[in-house]
Parts: structure tokens; C-alpha cells; sequence
């Protein structure tokens, strides 16, 4: 390939699914991204992207090939700004992925500063609870909490968020203010239930216990399998619900919750960066891994 332009209209098309949208955003003509593209899919031997008169599609060759694009453009952006002082401007677009309870509460709000300082550092922000595909899926980097499942990814550990009891005003009440572990059980207190699928077995109360944690289970009239519905069921009176500090800060300043059981708190939850692999750290996802870290320092335990 004799330049990178070819890889970048690929990669916009890719990402925009449509030729036009990416063509108006490079400030080039349509029949030229479309040409380019073409002679991109002759050069590979490969049919990259499976066109239709509404949409356009990466193939199984395509996604491959998409990967490996993004890396190899990642790479010159290093490339080119290596010897740049460090307080040189980020440029370029990010794909990142994280819980949307840690998006909403957090992040967001933290993001102007950010921004405001890059201009030209564009933020491309999935929230969701499910767990991404940071390859098939074209993420840079993803924000997880909890455990590592997938060992070929390589994740940085950010801290452990600290977990905290809650309760609304209107519940506590109803069935009084627990500070015991049997307080929980003699004043028939009951749990909203969470369980990210339906079927499944749901977490009890978590407490410590010595060295290590134990479950309690108590009863619940309510089951619900996504977290912003969890704390809404909260703050609802529907039970006695266990979140992160971060999230719950905010009901609990202004008297939405009390928090309760402060020195029994659940175990905290490990957050951790994580990337595809290690050419993934661009100056970008640096930045933005450290930038994160700093704004989740807070809400460590």
C-alpha cells in the first residue's frame, strides 16, 4: 500500500456503515471513497465490505482485516506524534465501552474538562452492561468491573470501587433502621433482587465475615436484570438494594437514600482497563486510561 489514506476511508466507511456519511466527514467525494475502497478490496484479494442500497456491512474478511487496520493506524498516530512534548493535544477518535451506571454517574459528568482540552479528541462511548466484543466490535478499550474472565485480553487494574448498603427514606420507615446482620432477618426486611438473566440463581445479601464475605438471602418482591432498574427500584421504597458509592452518591446527597450497614459493606469491586492487546496502547488510549484512573480515584476503597 503506498499510503495510509486507503486504510482510513476503509476504516470510516467500516465504522459509519455508509459511504456518504464517511465521505462528508473525510471532506472527500462519495465516488471516491467508494473507489478507493474498491481498489483497497483488489489489492487484499478480499471482499471486505458486503454493500446493499441502505446499508453497508463489514464481511467475515472484512472484520479481520478491520482489526488489524485500526491497529496499523493506531500504530502511525504513535508514530507520528512520538517525539510530540507531552502536553501536545489528542487527536483523533476513541472507542470505548463501559457499564452505563459508571458512564452516567461518572464519566459524563467529568467529560467536558476533558474535551474542552482537545478539541480535535473525539469520544465514541458505549454504555452498556453486557460484555463487548472488543475485537469483532471495534473497541479501543473497554472499562470492566469485577473479574477478568477472558485471560487473552490484557487489563491494567484501576482500583476497587467501594460498595455501600442503601435504603429510601420511605422504606427505612416502614421497617426500621437494621444495624445488626439479625436486624435484617427480626425486622423482615426484604432485597430488591438483581440477576443479569432471568432463570438464574440471584445474589443474596452480601456482608463481610471475618477475613472473607458471606451471602445472605433475603426474601424480595422484585427481580430485575439491569442495573439502572436495580437502583430505581431502590429509591422506589421496593426494598433494601447494595451499589457503587459512585453511583449512589448522588440519590444519597440529596436525601433520595440513606445509606445503612456502613460498616458491614459488601465486597468492592475490582475496575480494570482493558485492551485487545498490548499495540492497542496508543497515546490515546493512555490518556484516556490515566485520565479514567484519576476520575474513578474518589470512589477507591
Amino acid at each position: 500500500m503506498k499510503d495510509l489514506e486507503a486504510l482510513i476511508i476503509f476504516a470510516r466507511v467500516a465504522e459509519m456503515k455508509s459511504f456518504t456519511q464517511a465521505a462528508e466527514s473525510l471532506g472527500i467525494q462519495k465516488g471516491r471513497a467508494s473507489m478507493v475502497v474498491r481498489e483497497l478490496e483488489h489489492d487484499v484479494g478480499a471482499t471486505l465490505l458486503h454493500r446493499t442500497t441502505r446499508t453497508v456491512q463489514l464481511t467475515e474478511d472484512g472484520r479481520i482485516f478491520y482489526s488489524r487496520a485500526r491497529d496499523l493506524l493506531a500504530e502511525a498516530d504513535e508514530l507520528q506524534s512520538m517525539f510530540s512534548p507531552g502536553g501536545m493535544s489528542l487527536r483523533g477518535r476513541l472507542r470505548v465501552d463501559m457499564p452505563a451506571i459508571l458512564a452516567q454517574s461518572v464519566v459524563i459528568p467529568a467529560l467536558p474538562q476533558l474535551l474542552d482540552a482537545h478539541p480535535e479528541f473525539e469520544l465514541e462511548l458505549s454504555s452498556t452492561d453486557r460484555r463487548v466484543d472488543l475485537v469483532l466490535e471495534g473497541f479501543d478499550c473497554v472499562i470492566r468491573l469485577g473479574p477478568i474472565v477472558d485471560e487473552s485480553l490484557i487489563a491494567r487494574p484501576l482500583g476497587k470501587l467501594r460498595m455501600i448498603n442503601a435504603a429510601s427514606p420511605g422504606y427505612l420507615k416502614r421497617f426500621g433502621v437494621p444495624q445488626t446482620i439479625e436486624d435484617l432477618l427480626n425486622q423482615g426486611h426484604r432485597m430488591v433482587h438483581y440477576m443479569r438473566n432471568f432463570g438464574a440463581k440471584p445474589d443474596g445479601w452480601e456482608y463481610p465475615s471475618g477475613d472473607d464475605y458471606k451471602s445472605l438471602m433475603l426474601p424480595g418482591t422484585m427481580t430485575v436484570n439491569s442495573v439502572p432498574a436495580y437502583h430505581e427500584a431502590g429509591l422506589a421504597g421496593l426494598g433494601l438494594i447494595q451499589g457503587g458509592y459512585s453511583a449512589l452518591l448522588p440519590h444519597i446527597q440529596r436525601g433520595a437514600l440513606i445509606e445503612i450497614l456502613p460498616n458491614l459493606r459488601p465486597m468492592p469491586l475490582n475496575a480494570s482497563f482493558v485492551v485487545a492487546h498490548r499495540r492497542n496502547l496508543s497515546q490515546r488510549v493512555r490518556a484516556f486510561m490515566n485520565w479514567t484512573e484519576e476520575v474513578l480515584k474518589p470512589y477507591f476503597d
